[in-house]
């Protein structure tokens, strides 16, 4: 069985490679900080690397799971990071097939996959949707763009951490979508704490709103996993509201590269913005719904 390298074991990449090895994979795995490493230290068929490159030059295929382009560019382009294997000699191990599953500026994933192509390895982009829980049940769906052949190599992979993956295209497709797809997620989480806000502030109950929505054409994947934790008030990361908001800045990027009028993720970027500012960073991207809460004195969830 292929033995796959994993590097980046926070709140997405711990259950993807924990999946990984419940399939069967032997694993290396990295991580910067130890003490995400702890959890894998105990497992057979997992060893545990001290760089990017010593955990590349021992298996076949490298996935990657990381925070943002600076993050991927160390790992890849730094001190003892990927590339510093795959440019070594004929006889010194390196990955055939290199998957970052990052959300990351398109044009820095093919850059970064050119440089791995000149050395004879291909790299897919093949960020993912869904956070942890969908992480830790494997039901993602991996968005790639690449080679179809180093596709089809890793649908198995795919297989064991998701439900599903879907070909885009060439090198930079699968960035591309993902961008595409949080400008949505963001758009319909914004517009759900609009609603729910304008409920409770007529005295409506906000809980039954959520079934109201469940049976029409309001529906959506926002409104059945984050309505109950706003209502919770249950502001636990999944996915931090800065880690969106980044997203939604490299998705307006994209945009203007495109030329592509986007005025509804303008606004909702300015939201996740204020979100932010506001000291809720680092909680669930939920929490925007406490600047609705700030704006019009309401507290989502609480019965008058």
């Amino acid at each position: 069985m292929m033995k796959i390298a994993f590097i980046g074991l926070g709140t997405m990449g711990k259950p993807m490679a924990l999946n990984l090895h419940k399939a069967g994979f032997p694993l290396i795995v990295y991580n910067r900080s130890r003490e995400r490493v702890k959890d894998f230290e105990a497992l057979d068929a997992v060893q545990l690397a001290s760089s990017p490159a010593e955990a590349a030059s021992q298996a076949e295929i490298v996935i990657t799971m990381l925070t943002d382009d600076a993050a991927v560019e160390q790992v890849y382009l730094g001190e003892q990071g990927l590339l510093s294997v795959c440019r070594g000699s004929a006889d010194t191990g390196k990955p055939r097939i290199v998957v970052d599953c990052s959300t990351i500026y398109p044009v820095t994933s093919q850059k970064l996959a050119e440089q791995l192509a000149s050395c004879g390895v291909t790299m897919l982009d093949a960020p993912v949707t869904g956070s942890e829980p969908q992480a830790i049940d494997g039901v993602l769906t991996f968005i790639v763009g690449g080679e179809r052949e180093a596709y089809e190599a890793c649908v198995p992979l795919f297989d064991a951490m998701g439900k599903k993956a879907v070909y885009m295209g060439a090198s930079g497709a699968g960035a591309n979508a993902k961008l595409a797809n949080n400008m949505l997620v963001a758009a319909n989480l914004a517009a759900l704490a609009e609603s729910l806000t304008m409920v409770q502030k007529s005295g409506g109950d906000p809980k039954l709103f959520l079934e109201v929505l469940a049976g029409g054409g309001g529906r959506s994947g926002m409104a059945e996993m984050k309505g109950p934790k706003i209502l919770d008030r249950d502001f636990s990361a999944q996915f931090m509201t800065q880690l969106m908001f980044k997203d939604l800045k490299l998705a307006g990027r994209l945009a203007e590269s495109l030329q592509v009028p986007v005025p509804m993720q303008a606004s909702v970027q300015q939201i996740f913005q204020i979100a932010c500012n506001s000291g809720w960073g680092a909680e669930d991207m939920s929490a925007i719904a406490k600047c609705y809460e700030a704006w019009t004195g309401a507290t989502l969830g609480e019965r008058k």
